[in-house]
């Protein structure tokens, strides 16, 4: 029962911990966004460009799911839920997020 408990409890902090990541993990890099505003994105850590503009962001995890937070600017505490399609997509109520590079 100490074991299954123990399994339990690390299962949770690595979840806990993974979904704390700074980084934009597989969003990371250069994003053409086909939707109402077609435009270029950049994800780094801790932050996202378009059209010129740099904004602080945070980076949650869900399963496919990677939910950018805005943590500055005029967009500050708005947050984008983008659902993996596969390695070079991802979809947005934005639209839809192709990789460039």
């Amino acid at each position: 029962m100490k074991r299954l408990v123990l399994a339990f409890a690390i299962v949770v902090i690595s979840t806990l911990l993974n979904a704390c990541s700074k980084g934009p993990g597989d969003l990371e890099g250069t994003w053409r966004l086909h939707g109402f505003v077609p435009m270029t994105v950049t994800y780094r850590s801790n932050e996202e460009e378009a059209m010129g503009i740099i904004s602080e962001v945070s980076y949650e995890f869900e399963g496919n799911d990677v939910l950018v937070t805005y943590t500055s600017g005029i967009a500050e505490g708005h947050t984008v839920r983008f659902t993996r399609v596969d390695k070079n997509t991802y979809r947005s109520e934005l639209g839809t997020l192709k990789r460039v590079r």
